[in-house]
């Protein structure tokens, strides 16, 4: 047998490698597949998010956003410190700015090329996670916030001006037998009811779940709440106007038929109301001598307020409480007991102002604004109920100023608490109490008020007051909270 070739395996073996290569390339042409190259995938993103071979400048923002890279703070330039800092979030304008790329650019390969480096490094320096973001939010956030001397500065200012309210009383004793004194202290009631409420609504709860009250539609949702209750309230109103027009066609012009005269139990309780809002005009016959009318009749029961009765007020009454020096003795319970809770109410309006200095110079004057609507007729209805409860002119200004006082005190607790600790723990006491006030304490009120008018069958003049008020105490509040970004104060 003749011997193979010395060549003849090294031949088979190349024979064999060329199969074994020939073979994929041939699966490839037959599937289709191209072969993958570095420009490969520059042709694919140019397709996905391009028009050709190019992009636009849009089409190059629409990718980094799908990246999450240039969506800090868009269309906002950055200082050239932070922008020579490159751990920083770069907004979209900021990275076409830096490779000189205008609105109507057209990025092709070289140029998207160029680009990449800089896509790569905001991801690995991971500057626009939602982590990063959020700290470089919070340094922004106490930044903004005012300096120590501007917030003790505003905080002190608005103080003195709201507790100057509470010397405002004697001004007006002269004329709180008018009209006008009765329609004027109406709207400033229905003022301070719809500063209260919507300053809760737009500002203080808002605060106190963290967020801007000027986002996501929060204000928009917010006067849709404040609708519903004008809608309930104006509603209301128009209903017992038609209604009290038809009983007085039926029942001929007498406002004091047997079936509307008030129980004995009515009038106790009609007494208690009366203690609360000052007002004793009705019940109370008006003495001023230096010695007690003794002949003074006495009522088979006694209507207890506290520890101070009927009886007791109708002494205070017929001494004169014009003249100085009343023993403080003769002062009633009453009188002491709204001076305590008076100096509370203060004291938490102070924290309320303190803590929202804290936060802006704006957030603490639109505070200040709706304490100061609520607290001038609130002040002024204490001082009537101290005059009635035996002070004199002088002891009830000091007292009554005593307790304004108190807002200093809640101004600088609010102010530590603020400054060390979160505020938003107060801004929900706040916005609680703000509502409490406005609903269940001066709405009541405000009725009360009303009601001498209606008796005489002058419904339309108080409703019309009623209505201004509410508006304007709400359109100050949303003013306030739609232009709190363009208002500069300080």
């Amino acid at each position: 047998m003749k011997p193979l070739h010395p060549a003849l395996p090294h031949l088979f073996l190349l024979t064999l490698l060329s199969i074994c290569i020939a073979v994929p390339e041939a699966r490839a042409v037959s599937t289709g597949m191209p072969a993958i190259s570095a420009a490969s995938f520059l042709q694919d993103l140019m397709h996905r998010y391009g028009e050709g071979d190019s992009l636009s400048l849009q089409q190059l923002k629409t990718l980094l956003n799908r990246l999450n890279v240039g969506v800090s703070r868009a269309n906002v330039s950055q200082s050239v410190q932070e922008q020579r800092n490159l751990s920083t979030c770069f907004s979209s304008g900021d990275l076409f700015a830096a490779h000189n790329l205008s609105d109507h650019s057209r990025i092709r390969g070289p140029e998207f090329q160029e680009f990449c480096p800089t896509i790569l490094q905001q991801l690995d320096s991971q500057a626009c996670s939602s982590k990063n973001q959020e700290n470089e939010e919070n340094k922004k956030t106490e930044e903004g916030r005012p300096s120590s001397v501007e917030v003790w500065g505003y905080g002190l200012l608005c103080v003195t001006v709201i507790s100057l309210c509470s010397l405002m009383g004697a001004s007006v004793v002269p004329f709180m037998k008018k009209t006008f004194y009765k329609r004027l202290l109406l709207y400033f009631i229905a003022l301070a009811i719809g500063t209260l409420y919507s300053n809760a609504l737009f500002q203080l709860i808002p605060e106190a779940f963290g967020f801007n009250p000027t986002e996501r539609d929060y204000v928009s949702k917010s006067a849709v709440v404040f609708g519903g209750f004008y809608l309930f309230f104006f509603t209301e109103k128009i209903l017992k106007m038609l209604l009290k027009q038809k009983n007085e066609h039926h029942h001929g012009h007498s406002h004091y038929t047997s079936e509307t005269l008030p129980s004995q139990k009515d009038q106790e309780e009609g007494v208690t109301e009366k203690l609360q809002n000052g007002d004793l005009d009705h019940m109370i016959p008006q003495h001023c001598s230096s010695e007690l009318d003794r002949k003074a009749p006495v009522l088979d029961e006694k209507v207890i307020v506290g520890s101070l009765s009927v009886q007791d007020l109708q002494a205070s009454q017929s001494a004169c409480y014009w003249l100085k020096g009343i023993r403080y003795s003769d002062i009633g319970t009453l009188a002491w007991m709204i001076t305590l809770s008076d100096g509370l109410h203060n004291f938490i309006d102070g924290l309320a102002i303190g803590a929202s200095f804290t936060v802006s110079v704006f957030q603490g004057i639109s505070t200040s604004v709706a304490i100061l609507c609520e607290e001038f007729p609130h002040e002024l209805g204490d001082f009537v109920i101290l005059l009635n409860a035996g002070m004199s002119i002088q002891q009830a200004l000091f007292f009554n100023f005593l307790s304004a006082c108190c807002c200093y005190v809640g101004l600088a607790f609010g102010i530590l608490a603020g400054s060390h600790f979160s505020a938003n723990w107060i801004f929900a006491l706040a916005g609680g109490m703000f509502l409490y006030i406005s609903l269940a304490d001066m709405f009541p009120e405000m009725n009360e008020v009303c009601q001498e008018d209606e008796r005489k069958g002058s419904i339309l003049v108080p409703f019309v007051i009623q209505n201004l008020g509410l508006l304007t105490g709400f359109t100050i509040m949303v003013v306030l909270t739609m232009y709190s970004g363009q208002i500069q104060i300080g």
